[in-house]
């Protein structure tokens, strides 16, 4: 009678599997393409760094609120904020990563990325599509970077709290990293160059399941809604920039909202 149960058992988890595998599919092209490339120079700063993306008199991060005092610093080789540490290359001309507790306003210029996509919950669903990407990378050769980006589609419409779609996407660090369009490999991926972006970024220590993402877009919300320059212009994301083998409690993300001027 165990090993019929234990059997069954194997049966239903390999049925469970498949049906995660199914469930992952290629995005829509360009589906989170930023809506505004602007640079950000709100009048609300009180801390830039400047950065080396798009115009040179505009900051590439503006600190509009949060803990003003927090810094992210860039020693030996990695980010480090507190506890927290990025010991893996961002893209080219990124910014550098919002200190936890801090909310800012941040240009990032164009990047090429790897996303798959999926409709079951990004809690355990991104774990299936991780597997996938990192196989791309390894098949062309790319070197992992940081961090993992997800978009979630219908996030942002008033009262969600769950997305309708989800992409998970590797970045690569340079546009000039492999060729574009599906991966002939695996059909789910599709590798396309999203368009530079302005968003409203706060930065979170901890984990990086859903309820966590919703709690730093309410407050991105909380704060667009106390100013009268900045709205939403689109959909969330977050950016996941440490891998299983840091404790839950001590990894660095963000979550953030594409925004444009009123």
């Amino acid at each position: 009678m165990l090993k019929i149960t234990v059997l069954s058992g194997t049966v239903l988890l390999t049925v469970a599997l498949l049906a995660v595998g199914c469930s992952l599919h290629r995005p829509a092209p360009q589906a989170h393409g930023a809506a505004v490339a602007a640079e950000p120079s709100s009048t609300t700063a009180s801390s830039e760094t400047p950065g080396s993306s798009g115009d040179a008199d505009q900051p590439a991060v503006t600190r509009v609120a949060g803990d003003m005092q927090a810094i992210a610093e860039f020693v030996n080789g990695e980010f480090r904020s507190g506890d927290c540490r990025i010991p893996t290359p961002l893209p080219d001309g990124y910014p550098p990563p919002t200190p936890p507790g801090a909310i800012e306003l941040k240009y990032y210029p164009a990047v090429r990325r790897a996303g798959i996509s999926g409709t079951m919950s990004p809690d355990w669903g991104m774990n299936f599509a991780f597997f996938p990407l990192f196989n791309h990378i390894k098949r062309r050769d790319i070197a992992m970077t940081s961090p993992v980006e997800m978009n979630y589609d219908g996030l942002g419409a008033p009262g969600a709290t769950k997305p309708t779609d989800w992409t998970m996407s590797f970045l690569y660090r340079t546009l000039a990293l492999g060729p574009k369009g599906v991966d002939s490999e695996d059909e789910r991926i599709l590798v396309e160059d999203i368009p530079p972006a302005t968003v409203l970024a706060i930065g979170m220590r901890g984990s990086y399941k859903l309820h966590r993402v919703n709690a730093g877009l309410a407050a991105l919300r909380d704060w667009l809604s106390s100013q009268s320059e900045w709205e939403a212009a689109g959909d969330p994301r977050a950016l996941f920039y440490n891998g299983p083998e840091l404790r839950s409690a001590d990894k660095w993300l963000e979550v953030q909202l594409p925004v444009r001027r009123r």
